[in-house]
């Protein structure tokens, strides 16, 4: 009680903002149709102004933030998506695999154009999911597989049963993501409270709580692993990384920029620990023996490329028996083909890539995506071998900033943005200086009025707003990156 009347006292205006935040995601998850343009900007954007100043005015009271994430995505429990439909494709695969059979070797068309209902619900599922998903082999890695099947086994009749398990899994992640990265952030001494510019992110708590997107689920593992890894115990950040690459393939570009952490790594974070060590003052004797430590590591033989070999052979390894269970020659062949689909066939909310594939229509006259699709990888993969090799990222605070550039990267010369891919540069964000990834979780809103032809039953993207969303993107990107000018937001 007492703990109540101190928040009630010098708390209220904090409070007043929760309250105020609770009705308005109330209104998002329950109250809100994606062709309501108006009331989706006004929701999204207003939910944003009092995140902001729930941190602004909470400042330090951690639990006061606790409560409010937690809170907020519990309000979504019982909502059916609204801004996304690919929580069917989820269930059907979760259901396929409690019939005992491998998602990865069927469509959903397979069954229902030839008049078979293999799982409970099918037809309704089925209709929910699309034409798009419907026609194509599932691309959900193995852990993503799990999740689904839990969903099934607890709700294996219920569309919103299923929802409300799988929307569990992700709060529980989100659980996970903030005491890892919380104790992250402490291990790096930056202040542990830039953790809530993801866990209260409206955007995180919209597109993964409310949206059913697993990136929250990767994100969880990949904080993990990056715990683990600056905590010494490589071994086991690479099973966990493992683990992460088994919700989202994503983190399988992070790979290569590992390199310079082991190969230059452990020297350094001797040299990061006798730096911390003595800026709080420990007495000289310490001091001396930190040194000596530090010495006799620069005469240990060096092994640390046969650590990175390790490390790359667990994580192979480790990834590898968690696809096994599915594993054939036909879902080798499946699932190359559907992934491949998101570098040749689909396109939706890009940059640099319409910006090419308007050069190739002007010298053509047609659509280049086959030819700029295989491009655009090459160049990524070259840049992100850049960053693996001439970049040292030797210490945690380097390797983190290097994957949301090379993420950054990935995103601007990708074929496909869809708004929850952004989660995972914004939770890398908070354990660097790099401020552009929460303004870009800001106006990723404008990639759902894309596809809305205002005034005109045109349903093609609108250019103009993919334009406005990039411009200022990259602006920020600009300002941040190469003139190297930090954006300012209080607490963090």
């Amino acid at each position: 009680m007492l703990g109540l009347a101190n928040l009630l006292k010098y708390r209220k205006t904090t409070l007043i903002f929760v309250l105020i935040s609770c009705v308005l995601y109330l209104s998002f998850a329950y109250d809100l149709v994606r062709t309501d343009i108006t009331k989706l900007l006004l929701l999204y954007l207003a939910l944003f102004v009092f995140a902001f100043q729930i941190i602004k005015t909470t400042g330090f009271y951690f639990r006061i933030l606790v409560i409010s994430s937690i809170l907020f995505r519990l309000l979504f429990l019982f909502a059916i998506p609204n801004l996304s439909q690919d929580f069917y494709r989820f269930i059907w695969d979760g259901r396929m695999i409690l019939e005992g059979l491998n998602p990865y070797l069927y469509t959903p068309d397979s069954f229902i154009q030839n008049g078979k209902f293999p799982i409970t619900q099918a037809q309704e599922l089925y209709n929910g999911m699309g034409e798009l998903s419907a026609s194509h082999f599932t691309n959900y890695p193995p852990i993503n597989q799990l999740c689904f099947t839990i969903a099934a086994l607890f709700s294996g009749k219920s569309i919103l049963g299923s929802v409300v398990v799988m929307r569990v899994l992700i709060i529980v992640a989100d659980i996970g993501t903030l005491y890892f990265g919380k104790k992250l952030l402490e291990r790096l001494r930056l202040p542990s409270n830039r953790i809530f510019w993801y866990v209260l992110n409206p955007f995180i708590i919209i597109e993964l709580t409310g949206n059913l997107h697993f990136e929250g689920v990767m994100i969880f593992f990949l904080v993990w692993s990056l715990y683990l890894l600056h905590s010494g115990k490589w071994k086991w950040a690479a099973v966990v990384l493992a683990c992460s690459i088994s919700v989202k393939l994503i983190p399988l570009m992070f790979l290569p920029l590992f390199f310079w952490w082991f190969a230059n790594g452990k020297k350094d974070l001797k040299k990061n620990i006798i730096a911390n060590e003595m800026k709080q003052s420990v007495p000289n004797e310490e001091i001396s023996t930190l040194r000596l430590c530090s010495v006799q590591a620069k005469q240990v033989p060096h092994n640390n490329i046969l650590k990175l070999i390790s490390f790359y052979s667990i994580i192979g390894i480790t990834t590898l028996l968690l696809f096994l269970p599915f594993f054939s020659m036909e879902f080798i062949n499946n699932y190359s083909k559907t992934v491949g689909l998101w570098f040749g066939n689909f396109e939706f909310n890009a940059s640099i890539y319409y910006i090419a594939r308007e050069i190739g229509y002007a010298i053509t006259g047609y659509n280049e995506i086959t030819i700029i699709g295989k491009i655009l990888p090459v160049i990524t993969l070259l840049i992100i071998l850049g960053f693996s090799l001439f970049r040292k990222n030797n210490n945690i605070t380097k390797l983190i900033s290097v994957m949301l550039l090379a993420f950054t990267c990935y995103l601007f010369l990708s074929t496909t943005v869809h708004p929850w891919y952004i989660a995972t540069l914004v939770i890398l964000c908070v354990f660097t200086n790099y401020k552009f990834p929460l303004i870009w979780s800001l106006v990723m809103i404008l990639s759902y009025l894309a596809y809305i032809g205002i005034g005109t039953s045109d349903k093609s993207e609108n250019l103009w707003i993919i334009a406005l969303e990039y411009l200022i993107v990259f602006s920020a990107f600009i300002w941040e990156v190469l003139l190297k000018k930090q954006i300012k937001i209080p607490h963090i």
